[in-house]
């Protein structure tokens, strides 16, 4: 059994560039950037931030989408697979491109990161009709989040703090 499977979450590089061919059909092609935190180990090595860039291919009705809603910063999901292409530079020294050919392409949110920044990006930046919603990720419940001890139990608490 094989699998061919990408699932990335990051921040689009820049606008998409948008194709038509004679057909009609279309692709859009933008980076995707992705990047892991940077840490200290216990012995004090820093290890610093890597973001790695990715070549985005989205085509037919994903290519659409792209083309309509996504924009330079937008925060997405992005569910596809990874293709190698070659060809020859003009010098003739063969040339290797990886592509991430998407089958998904959502909005994500990065959570609370930046929030005055992205607020007045959204706001400079938004269409006029709004953007298509995606399923929202299940939010604890506030009861939940706290456990509730019985009254008696509070009152019984002999804990030296």
């Amino acid at each position: 059994m094989y699998l061919n499977k990408v699932l990335l979450i990051g921040n689009v590089g820049k606008d998409p560039d948008v194709r038509y061919f004679d057909n009609g059909a279309a692709t859009a092609n933008f980076p995707l950037a992705t990047t892991e935190r940077g840490y200290t180990l216990s012995n004090g090595t820093v290890v610093p931030e890597r973001t790695e860039w990715h070549n985005i291919v989205a085509r037919r009705d994903t290519a659409a989408f792209v083309e309509k809603w996504v924009k330079k910063g937008a925060g997405l999901y992005v569910e596809g697979k990874i293709r190698t292409r070659t060809y020859d530079d003009p010098s003739g020294i063969k040339r290797y491109v990886t592509e991430v050919y998407a089958d998904k392409v959502e909005f994500f949110s990065m959570g609370n990161r930046n929030v005055e920044t992205q607020s007045e990006q959204t706001a400079s930046s938004a269409p006029s009709n709004p953007q298509p919603a995606t399923t929202p990720l299940p939010q604890p419940s506030p009861q939940s989040a706290t456990p509730s001890l019985p009254s008696e139990a509070n009152e019984a608490d002999d804990l030296p703090f």
